[in-house]
């Protein structure tokens, strides 16, 4: 990572952020993410619409899943010569082009090999997002920049989801994914228009996946994201269960959109701070979420929105957290890294929604409590440990 002298500091950290160029960023997030869970709020349409059962229509969302996790570190890695916004702009039209035909398709075969492929797409955008929000700015705003263009996957989870489910009530499944593919095709336009270019790695300065994985540091902000995302979708991925046994089964809605907007107020906090307390705000983060997690068993539904509201908050600001930690460690193998932390991520995504499963069937819905709690106190030893590399005490800049 480029460093600055102390004496330009003040200076840097009084320019204003590229707005719309991190929008556009965050926009590419909220596209990815909405492209991923859309079938999960309509899958009713969606099983009538293509003549085939819920479940099969549930395995839209594992084919986009299986795309992005077994593409994004060798797109990234093959396209790190390219200028990045040219990286960026593939990705996007990905959207474009698969969502678009996901809108036409007849063929469950064929629609389950272009959920692969936008999955791909998203792969390699959320492999370049945090790379180029932090070229855009000083190193003293690359915490904030960061948070912005983060923006997008709480905003498509909180507000995006519910909002393209009723569309696709009202007008159907199909003409959803065609606004979707619109609002892609209008952010490759954004992109041109507020996005600057950055070279790529010039020949023989591109890093391999191994090299970046042998970086000090990486590898622990990896095990780390594991261990907390992990948790973290044992418990959001079951959360009707584990709401039912509160006596909250009613509550779904008013929990997640609670959920949402904690989430919202966690970017915002880890954006103001995140350059200076990083490694404070990711112990903090993992002690509220172990809080949280205590809290949610409870039969009270005050105790269990407050929970859920904490567990918003703490939850909310991790990608940027985990992400600039990443970036940070990997240094000019920051794209590659952060294509091993998009893998690392749905990886966890896929092993919490298999493990809750198993623990739902056989322990219960009471065990996963105890299953949580191990993998924060894991992931919060890791990151204690990882005081020279990964999550280093201080200021990032100094």
């Amino acid at each position: 990572m480029t460093q600055t002298s102390s004496a330009a500091l003040p200076a840097a950290s009084t320019e204003r952020l590229p707005l719309s160029g991190l929008l556009a960023l965050a926009l590419t997030g909220f596209i990815a993410i909405l492209s991923e869970t859309l079938p999960a709020g309509l899958l009713d349409q969606i099983a009538d619409g293509m003549h085939i059962s819920q479940a099969m229509a549930g395995q839209w969302v594992t084919a986009y899943a299986l795309g992005s996790l077994l593409t994004a570190i060798p797109l990234v890695t093959l396209t790190q010569g390219w200028y990045r916004r040219r990286a960026l702009l593939l990705a996007i039209v990905g959207f474009v082009l698969f969502n678009g035909l996901t809108a036409l398709s007849t063929s469950n075969t064929l629609t389950l090999l272009l959920r692969f492929f936008t999955g791909a797409a998203a792969g390699l955008a959320w492999g370049l997002i945090a790379g180029h929000a932090r070229r855009m700015v000083p190193v003293a705003q690359q915490g904030k920049a960061m948070a912005v263009a983060m923006l997008g996957a709480p905003i498509a989870l909180s507000l995006g989801l519910p909002i393209a489910t009723w569309l696709g009530a009202w007008l159907g499944w199909r003409a959803t994914f065609v606004v979707i593919t619109l609002a892609a095709l209008l952010l490759v336009i954004w992109v041109l228009l507020s996005v600057p270019d950055y070279p790529g790695h010039a020949a023989g300065k591109r890093p391999s996946a191994m090299q970046v994985l042998r970086t000090p540091g990486v590898g622990i902000v990896l095990l780390v994201i594991l261990t907390w995302v992990l948790g973290h979708n044992i418990l959001y991925t079951y959360i009707v269960p584990l709401l039912a046994a509160a006596g909250m089964a009613a509550d779904i809605g008013p929990v997640l959109m609670v959920f949402g907007v904690a989430a919202l107020a966690g970017i915002g906090l880890v954006g103001l701070l995140v350059d200076r307390h990083l490694r404070t705000l990711v112990l903090l983060s993992l002690a509220g979420f172990a809080l949280a997690t205590l809290a949610l068993g409870q039969a009270s539904s005050w105790l269990v929105y407050l929970s859920v509201a904490l567990w918003g908050v703490t939850y909310g600001g991790a990608p940027t957290l985990l992400q600039t930690a990443c970036a940070d460690a990997a240094g000019e193998g920051g794209d590659v890294a952060q294509s091993m932390l998009v893998t690392v991520w749905n990886s966890a995504i896929a092993l919490g929604g298999i493990i809750g499963g198993v623990l739902l069937t056989g322990a219960g819905v009471g065990s996963f409590g105890a299953v949580v709690l191990a993998l924060i106190v894991v992931a919060w030893l890791l990151a204690w440990a990882g005081r020279r590399g990964g999550f280093v005490k201080g200021e990032r800049q100094a």
